[in-house]
């Protein structure tokens, strides 16, 4: 007879699955059984703080909705999420580099057509940003969907808004590549803004000394056929918090450098309504398949 002490119980529970149809799902369940067992182990976990785990955890679900997903924020501010990306991403071979998706990926991208403003009546400093998508030789690969999202000028997402529902996506946007790869768009100068600090995740940033802060940066996600799907952001050189990221998601290689203009003519020609940025990043793309992430809400939700 199995005798249910603190050793003895894990090969237990580990056993309780062997008969699991999908031996991934199997190896993938008794290796978590044996992590937390060994934690509760290792920190001789007591009831108080199991039950404190368990309304944490708990809240947590209670805060996600369909256009907020806290476990997905969980993850970020514990470095899991970098940590899914690192390995999965081990061997970039002079492909871009790959950072989180974030919490914010709601998959509402209107495609719209190169130089159209994507934040449209929204304060800030405008920004005029051109990029190119190639493979690894440099060979513009032409037709593909480039999903781009960013925060206001206050720090916030569109789907954070209450006339989300209403008003539908601001500073989010799908572009298709031209002939040579290329595409370009308006916008407004993205800033660095806090974590959504009213939920369980922000309040265990907040209570363990940590600050909620992500540096400024546009989300860029690039489906080519044939090719990795990239999930990546372009932050903007000197950013206070570039060496702090709450979430970890910086890589010097996506640091751009953005530069003030003052030019009469954007580079696609049109008129400039007063002194403007420039970003300008390409995205080089490596061979390999894989699925585009699908969003963990609907498209479309009530506020």
């Amino acid at each position: 007879m199995t005798q249910f002490n603190d050793t003895e119980l894990t090969a237990a529970v580990i056993q309780s699955f062997d008969r699991t149809p999908d031996p991934r799902t199997k190896f993938l369940l008794q290796e978590l059984v044996k992590s937390l067992h060994d934690y509760v182990r290792r920190t001789d976990l007591t009831f108080g703080e199991w039950e404190v785990a368990i309304d944490f955890l708990t809240r947590t679900g209670q805060k996600c909705t369909p256009i907020r997903q806290e476990f997905i924020l969980l993850s970020d501010v514990l470095g899991v999420s970098m940590l899914v990306d690192a390995v999965n991403h081990r061997e970039r071979e002079g492909a871009t580099q790959t950072t989180v998706l974030g919490p914010f990926y709601v998959g509402e991208h209107p495609v719209m057509a190169h130089g159209a403003d994507i934040s449209p009546g929204l304060t800030g400093e405008r920004m005029f940003v051109q990029s190119r998508v190639t493979d690894l030789d440099g060979k513009p690969l032409a037709g593909v969907p480039v999903d781009i999202w960013h925060a206001d000028d206050d720090g916030f997402y569109d789907s954070q808004k209450a006339s989300y529902a209403t008003q539908g996506p601001s500073s989010r946007a799908r572009f298709i590549t031209d002939s040579d790869g290329r595409l370009f768009f308006r916008t407004i100068l993205p800033c660095s803004y806090p974590i959504p600090t009213d939920g369980p995740a922000g309040d265990l940033v907040l209570k363990t000394g940590r600050h909620p802060m992500r540096p400024a940066h546009v989300h860029f996600l690039v489906a080519a056929p044939g090719y990795e799907p990239l999930i990546t952001h372009v932050f903007i050189e000197g950013d206070e918090y570039l060496d702090s990221d709450v979430v970890f998601g910086v890589k010097d290689d996506l640091i751009a450098t953005v530069e003030n203009r003052s030019d009469a003519f954007m580079p696609d020609g049109q008129p400039a309504t007063g002194p403007w940025h420039l970003m300008t990043y390409n995205f080089r793309m490596k061979p390999g398949e894989g699925t585009v992430p699908q969003p963990m809400m609907p498209e479309k939700a009530e506020a």
